[in-house]
């Protein structure tokens, strides 16, 4: 597809409710001095927005990817929304930042297979006559949390978002690594079960598989339907029972021992220590702690499970959704849900293991962990940190640390690429971190 020059498309048609927000007001952006229009393209949703020559967020908006329609339509979907946003700034931006998934140069998307593209230039990216700079949509966050969130003044760390996918920014003297063919940072396919499921890049037994937020979700489905298809007529439903199905009332826990029940998880307290509680691992998994000798769980059947009904926990949760989210999933985990305990006991081994092999190869001073799943809190960063530890028996580990920019990560990183664009060095090191309280993308 040829760059086309500013106004050769059509005005993008304005759908009611499409119009970017002012995150402070008119008044906000007739101030303007200069700004860049920042995109961050996920396979769900673009977030973008306008970033003034200080930092300041001076306007924000959200738009779903048009990815079912194939990759023409979504180039088409990012330029109207780098037009739309362009127009609602005053004057023309300096320049333009594209964050994208897949193989990215800072002037190509070379390949995407989620979205379906392929050897895209970045000026097909804006209809805008101004210069245009890609990331890869990982990266570009690793360098927003580089030089203005978790990261700022380390030299050396990994970047990890965890969400629907797993995918790690390795941030190497201060410069997000993209290895020497824009491949570097998959963690997520780092195997780290051999003998464990296949994923859907083709590996055996990767990270991804195990400790992404879809699948810890699609895991504990799977769990729940392979217990209940395997369950023989008339057994009795018990609470803890794997078989699941709803159990006898008297079998609940009641609502004043809630400071007493502990979770079958290791490394999780919920609030007691629970040694010695044991649950039947995976097939080819051996977290410590499980029992020699037990046997596999059967194969996975063709039923899927398409609600939380058969868990024994489910009240736990305010309001149950269809499917379980991985949310869910670690709230019933801490609640003693034994499936739910063993689907993200397993998420956290897999963690461990991929961690501490980074940690033994490139010597991070920290990892800072992002994504939907670290919004778990101390249910996942405190039995990780003390898994990882044990792995590393001769060194200490570096510190987990929380992604300080959350949702804004990825934008705020395509401003930078987009002032980079425009030619200023190092942009962000002299922005106050006062401006990162702007809003967040809707």
């Amino acid at each position: 597809m040829p760059a086309r020059s500013a106004g050769s498309d059509p005005a993008p048609s304005r759908r009611a409710g499409s119009d970017p927000v002012p995150a402070g007001g008119a008044a906000a952006t007739s101030a303007v001095r200069g700004y860049v229009v920042a995109l961050d393209v996920g396979g769900t949703a673009m977030k973008g927005g306008l970033v003034g020559a200080e930092g300041e967020i001076l306007l924000t908006d959200r738009r779903p990817t048009p990815r079912d329609e194939g990759p023409l339509r979504v180039i088409e979907a990012i330029r109207a929304f780098v037009a739309d946003l362009a127009r609602a700034g005053h004057g023309t931006p300096s320049g333009v930042g594209v964050a994208v998934p897949g193989l990215v140069t800072e002037d190509r998307a070379v390949y995407s297979a989620n979205i379906g593209w392929k050897d895209v230039p970045a000026a097909d990216f804006s209809p805008l006559d101004v210069p245009v700079r890609l990331g890869h949509d990982v990266r570009t966050g690793g360098l927003a949390e580089s030089v203005l969130g978790a990261g700022r003044g380390e030299r050396d760390f990994l970047f990890l978002p965890i969400g629907t996918g797993i995918a790690g920014a390795l941030v190497m003297s201060g410069t997000p690594y993209g290895g020497s063919a824009g491949c570097g940072g998959e963690i997520g396919h780092v195997p780290v079960f051999p003998g464990g499921e296949r994923c859907a890049c083709g590996q055996i037994g990767c990270l991804e598989t195990y400790a992404s937020a879809a699948s810890v979700a699609r895991r504990y489905a799977e769990r729940l339907s392979r217990a209940a298809s395997t369950r023989p007529p008339g057994l009795p439903r018990r609470t803890g029972d794997l078989y699941a199905g709803p159990p006898a009332q008297s079998d609940l826990p009641h609502a004043g021992a809630h400071e007493d029940f502990h979770s079958p998880a290791l490394g999780l307290r919920s609030p007691g220590p629970v040694e010695g509680r044991a649950f039947s691992p995976a097939p080819g998994l051996r977290p410590p702690g499980s029992l020699e000798g037990h046997a596999p769980l059967p194969e996975p059947s063709q039923d899927v499970i398409t609600s939380l009904g058969s868990s024994p926990y489910v009240g736990e949760i305010a309001s149950a959704r269809v499917p379980a989210t991985a949310e869910d999933v670690v709230h019933l985990a801490m609640r003693g849900d034994p499936a739910a305990s063993a689907v993200w006991d397993d998420a956290l081994e897999a963690l461990s293991y991929a961690l501490a092999t980074y940690t033994l190869l490139l010597d991070p001073s920290m990892i800072v962990l992002g994504g939907g799943l670290a919004e778990a809190g101390p249910a996942l960063f405190d039995p990780l940190a003390e898994r990882l530890q044990s792995r590393l028996t001769f060194r200490a580990a570096p510190p987990l640390r929380r992604a300080a920019l959350g949702m804004n990560a990825g934008m705020l990183g395509a401003a930078l690429l987009g002032w980079q664009a425009a030619g200023v060095p190092d942009p962000g090191t002299t922005w106050a971190l006062d401006v990162l309280r702007s809003p967040s993308v809707p």
